[in-house]
């Protein structure tokens, strides 16, 4: 009997270790509310693909928890902020947990940005924040209107019915412009700008495609093969750029690449870093102009009220350092277009120490989404979240809300997007310059749904035509 009695407790303990062993929710070591691991070995990764993105899980999970709530990524444990309060207690928080980015490293590197904390990161980032600012940028101006003039005069010539594919024409626009203000005249041959441009798209498609996979094409395969290939041929141009930048003369006015150079890393590092602020500006500023023009096309008393403000403020001036700030209708537009489209939806930090929020405890290592879309789409902060609405972002109407309410581009850290400026000035020439001489129209009968990935873009091509104006 006792030997029994020994045995039965021998496997009711080894039963309960293999029980929290295998279910990575009964080892939950916070109190913060949440979902339970639907599998075992994947967490809640399935629920998030059921629910079609992070972000639209995001809006589940706090709809269902309130504005903190937990889940599981495999077998680890994700905690998820909603909140301005609580994105205030964030605030300083500057480390990335680098497991959230893994799909991205075969692209980016193991050294870049995204995947460097503490020190060196911080380092890095204090540097590459000075070529960042609107006054670095004061000379960018005549790059981002000879850009947008060109697209204005070739839609010049099509004929009013005919169907443009916005994204697309973004994605040039905005590509060409990239690589002009961040690296210089190496790109104004038109030659290596396009097949960097090759390459460049097949790298992105294939991480993208991993994206969605969840894994990265296996070694050997033609895919790895293709990725491969085309990544190795954008590190070899962009050492090219990097030697003939180190051997001209400098001047007081620096742009990214010059940083670059000066950052005191390696060569590969240095490459690496390029073709990450590369990829995500790119990205960032072509889905927000084409957010911009979707939304204007589809609300065309928004679209006349801003031409007016256009000529009333600027007369026949391009936009410059002097005027852009007098185009304030113009900036709640581009904020609006940021919140409705949530351009990007989420960030993340992580601590290697207990924290705590709003009293619960957060252990080490434990990454901590900003659910940023959340926020930006729920209707606490916002009256009728789904209507595209200018004027919500008047200086009267932003008095009652809380500064981090609005946090389209992050705010922990001091890591916030390094180009968000460049974003919105780049924005605001090229809106300018079409809208002086095009209508925008939508093709009738398209229905657009966002993709929400690390950027969010159409579901599908945005079809327009334009009217020249009178």
């Amino acid at each position: 009997m006792l030997d029994f009695v020994i045995f039965a407790v021998t496997f009711v303990v080894t039963l309960i270790i293999a029980v929290i062993y295998l279910y990575p929710t009964s080892r939950k070591t916070t109190t913060v509310p949440g979902l339970e691991a639907s599998n075992q070995e994947t967490g809640n990764v399935p629920d998030i693909e059921r629910a079609g993105s992070l972000q639209e899980f995001l809006v589940d999970l706090h709809g269902q928890y309130g504005s903190i709530a937990s889940f599981w990524i495999g077998q680890k444990l994700v905690v998820s902020v909603a909140s301005p309060k609580l994105f205030k207690e964030q605030q300083a928080v500057f480390d990335r947990p680098v497991e959230l980015m893994r799909l991205f490293r075969p692209l980016f590197g193991s050294s870049s940005i995204p995947f460097t904390n503490k020190a060196d990161g911080r380092t890095r980032r204090t540097k590459y924040d000075k070529v960042f600012t609107r006054s670095a940028f004061k000379n960018s101006y005549a790059i981002f209107h000879k850009v947008s003039a060109d697209l204005s005069t070739k839609w010049s010539t099509m004929p009013d019915e005919q169907h443009i594919p916005l994204t697309q024409h973004m994605l040039a626009l905005s590509f060409k412009i990239l690589m002009w203000t961040l690296v210089g005249d190496y790109f104004k041959d038109d030659k290596k700008l396009l097949e960097f441009r090759k390459n460049f798209d097949v790298c992105w498609s294939i991480t993208e495609e991993s994206l969605l996979a969840e894994s990265f094409p296996e070694e050997g395969s033609q895919q790895f093969k293709r990725f491969s290939q085309a990544k190795s041929a954008l590190h070899d141009t962009l050492k090219d750029v990097l030697q003939k930048q180190r051997s001209r003369p400098r001047g007081n006015d620096l742009m990214f690449v010059d940083m670059v150079t000066l950052a005191g890393i390696s060569e590969d590092t240095q490459v690496e870093d390029l073709l990450t602020f590369i990829v995500w500006g790119v990205h960032k500023t072509a889905f927000m102009l084409s957010w911009a023009l979707y939304f204007l096309a589809t609300h065309p008393d928004v679209q006349q009220k801003l031409v007016k403000e256009i000529s009333t403020a600027l007369g026949e001036s391009e936009v410059n350092e002097n005027n852009v700030d007098k185009l304030r209708y113009l900036r709640q537009v581009l904020d609006e277009t940021l919140r409705c489209s949530a351009l990007s939806p989420w960030s993340a930090r992580v601590q290697d120490f207990d924290t705590e929020l709003e009293g619960h405890k957060i252990p080490k290592n434990t990454p901590v989404i900003h659910a940023l879309g959340v926020v930006l789409q729920g209707d606490t902060w916002w009256a009728e979240p789904n209507k595209f609405d200018p004027d919500r972002f008047s200086s009267e109407n932003t008095k009652s809300r809380p500064l981090l309410a609005f946090s389209p581009f992050g705010f922990a850290g001091k890591r916030t997007c390094p180009g968000a400026q460049l974003a919105y000035l780049e924005a605001t020439s090229v809106l300018v310059t079409l809208l002086r001489q095009h209508k925008v129209k939508m093709v009738e009968g398209l229905v657009i749904n966002p993709v929400y990935g690390i950027v969010t873009h159409p579901g599908d091509e945005i079809w327009i035509t334009v009217e020249k104006r009178k």
